[in-house]
């Protein structure tokens, strides 16, 4: 029977952005499920949105739409970047989605029949963000644990998990198998966390509270605990209970996750797989944080970085590469251009490109574009397929370990020793002789056979680039195809094959390029500050002469009054001394109308008339913003009507 691999990240807030971070996980599973693949074994990769919760509830709202129209409209950025980014996975689940929820509320119903689920009064703290209750100790310095925001005392009817009663049971499984929770310093966080008495969890939220969520099938007055539906997805996609224990994927062989959710998914997770009679998952591993000079990315420090215009600027198998190199898989890192072009200029231009392109042209040159066969040998070659012998062999190891950047750091000793051999063997001295030339086919062969090793190794990473590499070397068949049975030998690659040489695979990033892309970079990054301290990034400079061009006057306010149908808006009647005029000012959630009358003011006087809510505006008055209140602005010293403002 072929072995089966299961591999899942997390399902992602349907309300978020996508960004770098989500990129991360779902690129490194993408990584692990390729490579499976080429093994031979079947693999199932899921992926998917969280779509439930009081958060989701509350932005359909602000929008002025129905929940699932929201959620239907935003779980597209998801399977869309995903689409860019080459992501090969089998599935992907909505917890929206009738085959989810099903499985949710037959759960939900068994583990209440069997007395694991019971109501009570919870008091205590609650934080609407994290939408997550908290005990006392829980709380640190009076705010929410997880995310530092305030909470609030609450006190309400729920139905509870009886997780505590699985406390000593899942410290014995966690201790009994060492690759349950990874890496080693999450495994001892989550040990810690267990010496202190675990609490039974709150798997409700009453509807007149939250309405958007899976109805408890035993109590129609109450919705499910957004996290207790979300993590059943890893098993819902397989169906019911007994179709989960047959399907062939389950246990999952990894749940990848970052470090944030590691209590969630090792504690609450498998307690209720416990419950459920399910087996816990091979692996949980909880990567680390990408951070951006030093903080962790976050939509109010406006420091998310944007994974399509990376794309846009670098392609997909760049940021594949840097992600997956950078850092270890299990450690923060901190995300910097400089260090994007580094690894392009370095790592994927110099080296592999280099060798691509230098074998490439040497065969064109000698042979016509044919691999040509191998005659005379030397002792250079040997170490060089020695050197293909033990990078499959460490590559292989190193994925059992998810420690991607290592398993690159292997291939990029390869392909330093293949650069090096060409070095050593100096084809382009062999060409000079007829002794020579008997050796210069050999080693330009096993130049390719080199390059034909590294497509197939790095198909998991850069799948596209894998591709463009064989057709540069005239390979006709591909790496899904042969899979990795096809590193079991040397000399595979059938001599007389026509290369197709093509643009560089990796271009180097000129030093007056770099400047720019850095420049930009750090342009963007002082706009993001300046919008996270609330103060809006300077405009693009005018000249002097487009200043003068606006004639600025002083008035006085003789009458306000609202605009009906518009929260925002006032209309003002402004004396500006050589006549009276009728301003529309968006000011109304600052001022009541009262408060303006006979207030001086600044009116940009010559503005071309506009028509706002069917009423005309006959200039502008100056006021000052932030992200919380308005401020018209004016003067410290009375000034006659229609003095000038300069």
């Amino acid at each position: 029977m072929t072995e089966r691999f299961y591999i899942t990240t997390p399902i992602y807030y349907v309300n978020d952005v996508p960004h770098i971070g989500h990129a991360y996980t779902t690129i490194a599973a993408d990584v692990a499920a390729r490579y499976h693949r080429l093994k031979g074994q079947e693999v199932f990769f899921l992926t998917g949105t969280d779509e439930h919760g009081q958060k989701v509830q509350e932005a359909a709202s602000k929008r002025g739409v129905p929940a699932q129209q929201h959620v239907d409209e935003l779980h597209v950025r998801f399977k869309e970047l995903w689409a860019r980014f080459n992501i090969s996975n089998t599935d992907f689940i909505r917890t929206t989605e009738e085959r989810h929820t099903r499985v949710v509320q037959k759960i939900l119903q068994d583990l209440f029949d069997r007395g694991e689920i019971y109501r009570d009064t919870y008091e205590g703290w609650y934080c609407t963000p994290c939408e997550r209750f908290f005990t006392e100790k829980d709380l640190k310095e009076g705010n929410c644990p997880e995310c530092g925001r305030a909470v609030g005392q609450i006190s309400e009817a729920n139905y509870f998990f009886k997780m505590s009663q699985y406390q000593n049971w899942l410290i014995e499984h966690i201790n009994s198998n060492p690759g349950f929770v990874r890496p080693e310093s999450r495994k001892n966080e989550i040990l810690g966390f267990l010496k202190k008495p675990l609490g039974d969890l709150c798997i409700s939220r009453p509807k007149e509270r939250l309405a958007w969520g899976v109805p408890l099938p035993f109590d129609d007055q109450y919705v499910t605990y957004v996290w207790f539906d979300a993590l059943i997805n890893y098993v819902s996609v397989h169906g019911q209970v007994p179709e989960i224990k047959t399907c062939g994927y389950w246990p999952a062989s990894h749940h990848l996750i970052g470090k944030d959710i590691l209590t969630t998914h090792s504690v609450y997770w498998s307690t209720m797989l416990k419950a459920i009679g399910l087996e816990l998952p091979d692996n949980i591993f909880a990567h680390g944080w990408w951070t951006v000079n030093g903080q962790k990315m976050s939509k109010s420090l406006f420091n998310v970085v944007e994974p399509n215009k990376l794309i846009d600027q670098f392609g997909v198998d760049v940021i594949r590469y840097f992600l997956m190199r950078e850092v270890p898989f299990g450690l923060d890192g901190d995300f910097s251009h400089k260090a994007l072009i580094g690894r392009v200029n370095s790592d994927l231009a110099n080296n592999l490109g280099n060798l691509l392109n230098r074998t490439l042209n040497m065969i064109q040159k000698y042979y016509g574009g044919a691999i040509p066969t191998p005659d005379v040998t030397g002792p250079e070659d040997e170490p060089l397929k020695a050197k293909a012998r033990e990078v499959i062999a460490t590559v292989d190891k190193l994925f059992s370990e998810l420690a991607f950047n290592k398993i690159l750091m292997a291939i990029w000793e390869f392909l330093d020793a293949a650069n090096v051999y060409i070095n050593d063997t100096a084809p382009w001295n062999l060409a000079k002789t007829d002794e020579g030339k008997k050796r210069l086919g050999t080693v330009l062969y096993n130049a390719a056979e080199a390059l034909r090793f590294a497509s197939v190794l790095l198909h998991p990473f850069m799948p596209a680039s894998a591709v463009t590499l064989r057709q540069q070397l005239g390979l006709s068949a591909t790496v899904e195809d042969e899979g990795l049975a096809s590193l079991d030998a040397w000399g595979k690659t059938a001599p007389g094959t026509q290369t197709q040489p093509g643009a560089q695979l990796f271009p180097r990033i000129e030093e007056k390029e770099a400047e720019k892309i850095l420049a930009a970079a750090e342009a963007e990054e002082k706009a993001d500050e300046a919008q996270a301290s609330g103060i809006a990034p300077i405009a693009e400079q005018v000249t002097i002469e487009d200043f003068m061009k606006l004639d600025f006057r002083t008035g006085v306010i003789l009458e306000a009054e609202k605009i009906k149908k518009s929260k925002k808006l006032l209309k003002l009647k402004v004396d500006i001394g050589l006549e009276q005029r009728q301003v529309v000012a968006g000011i109304a959630e600052a001022y009541e109308p009262e408060q303006l009358v006979g207030r001086t003011i600044i009116l940009v006087a010559n503005l071309k008339p506009a028509k706002l809510m069917g009423i005309e505006s006959q200039g502008m008055i100056l006021a000052g913003s932030d992200s919380e209140k308005i401020v018209v602005a004016g003067f410290d010293q009375e000034l006659p009507k229609g003095s000038k403002v300069k």
